[in-house]
């Protein structure tokens, strides 16, 4: 099907409020997840959060319409496992695969949240795994400043959330008050209700998804990606971050001597995954 019709997307972003990742998409991501085999088009992997962290890593507009441009005038499937991140930079990615000239294919693999369920909805047509997920909610923000700082912020995101319900309702069908209300209370949405609720068309093959590794390795990739997003959260630098990791995974005292004051906690919480991860 085409569904060109979609609205474009308002992007823009506003100094001192930086998106982040909804903690229940966190812990249900499973970053192992890719796509096994490989499709006779041209692909994009959206399997990390979205936008750059500090290390360069993520899924950015900048990195997707460069894909686009080697890709050219083609068909193009997109896999998605991601727990979101960025959500202008998720509006922005979904523009410009809005704008795609030939057919847009969508895979989600594992989850597709909050700013990764944005990008899904520019598929002209979406495939869920029937064990996947797309989750829905505002516009997800961490801020700083006053009472009337906070006041102007909110009235800022209130067209985003605008936008997001113009789109799910586009995609799917659904009324707008309808899909408000989803967002409002953080919908997660199963394979088979997105395809009954018009989010999703068809399920994705079985065969098309891969786990990867073991549960062992699985839910240490996992405590090692949440380390990654816990420490630019607390202001690390990447020698910083990387030299604790290590320490950590070794069971090496003194991890923490370079950290900044207020980033002991954080890294308690990082410890304790890693341990978990180890010893599962």
């Amino acid at each position: 099907m085409t569904i060109r019709n979609l609205p474009k997307a308002l992007a823009s972003t506003r100094p001192g409020v930086q998106s982040d990742i909804s903690p229940r998409a966190l812990d249900r991501w499973a970053p192992d997840l890719r796509a096994s085999v490989e499709e006779d088009a041209a692909m994009i992997s959206v399997l990390d959060p979205i936008g750059a962290d500090m290390w360069g890593d993520g899924v950015t507009a900048r990195r997707v319409a460069g894909a686009l441009r080697s890709i050219g005038d083609r068909e193009v499937v997109v896999n998605i496992n991601s727990p979101g991140g960025d959500f202008f930079e998720g509006l922005a990615i979904y523009n410009l695969l809005r704008e795609h000239r030939q057919k847009i294919t969508v895979n989600v693999l594992g989850i597709a949240a909050s700013a990764a369920s944005v990008i899904a909805m520019a598929g002209d047509e979406v495939r869920i795994a029937r064990a996947g997920f797309l989750m829905i909610h505002n516009t997800w923000i961490m801020a700083a400043g006053d009472r009337h700082s906070m006041r102007e912020v909110a009235d800022w995101l209130e067209p985003f959330d605008g936008t997001s319900t113009e789109i799910y309702a586009a995609r799917s069908g659904l009324d707008a008050a309808t899909v408000a209300g989803m967002l409002d209370r953080e919908t997660w949405i199963g394979g088979a209700a997105a395809i009954e609720q018009g989010f999703a068309d068809d399920y994705l093959p079985s065969d098309l998804v891969d786990t990867g590794a073991g549960d062992a390795a699985r839910a240490s990739l996992r405590a090692e990606r949440k380390f990654d997003l816990m420490a630019r959260r607390a202001g690390l630098t990447n020698s910083a971050s990387r030299s604790i990791l290590r320490e950590l995974k070794s069971g090496m005292p003194g991890a923490a001597d370079d950290v900044r004051p207020g980033a002991a906690d954080v890294l308690q919480e990082l410890a304790g995954l890693l341990q978990t991860a180890k010893s599962i």
